[in-house]
């Protein structure tokens, strides 16, 4: 199924020179990866201090720009600087998994969201997480299968940020997407877990 991730080799392309920049001078993949989680619990303190006050929504397309070019920075540092650890793997998973639970859940206090619909939002992200990587486990890729993985959904709620931030009234279509979105995470679950086990069969 089509998805963001499908781009992410042209937009490593945009970051190799400053890649390399960065590993020269001795910038590690793993302060990379901690530094996108920190910046996604500190842009989830202010979504929750601010919440109802909508030109803060910005700062939802903002830090998941931010985020997307810190995770790519991160994987090819590991992969294309000889910087690949198991402690880095660790960190790359949970981190995603913890930056995506940051930033989102804060929505749950905002006009216009569903605190149910935006718990199983953060809950289904995570499950297609863990989804994507028990295919290791069972023999198979670690899968990235959409529609709605990790780059999508940074889409997804970076423009439900840029438009609710430009005043756009939060009404029926926001509960509308809202749900479409648990209905995607659920395919994506389902697509990941299905592939998994067709990529591991002998």
């Amino acid at each position: 199924m089509p998805s963001v991730y499908d781009v992410k080799p042209k937009f490593q392309a945009l970051l190799r020179p400053a890649v390399g920049a960065l590993a020269r001078a001795g910038v590690t993949a793993n302060q990379v990866t901690i530094a996108a989680v920190v910046l996604s619990f500190a842009a989830g303190a202010v979504l929750v201090a601010k919440a109802g006050h909508p030109r803060w929504l910005f700062l939802l397309p903002a830090v998941l720009l931010v985020r997307m070019a810190l995770n790519a920075i991160d994987g090819m540092l590991a992969r294309e600087h000889n910087q690949k650890s198991a402690r880095g793997a660790v960190l790359n998973e949970l981190g995603d998994v913890f930056s995506d639970a940051a930033l989102y859940a804060p929505l749950a206090l905002w006009p216009g969201f569903s605190p149910v619909f935006v718990v199983a939002i953060v809950f289904l992200a995570s499950a297609t997480e863990m989804t994507g990587v028990v295919a290791i486990q069972i023999g198979a890729a670690r899968r990235y299968d959409g529609p709605l993985g990790k780059s999508d959904r940074a889409l997804l709620f970076g423009v439900l940020g840029l438009l609710l931030g430009l005043g756009v009234p939060a009404g029926r279509w926001l509960t509308v997407v809202q749900g479409l979105a648990i209905v995607l995470l659920l395919q994506t679950v389902w697509n990941r877990a299905k592939n998994a086990l067709k990529e591991a069969r002998p």
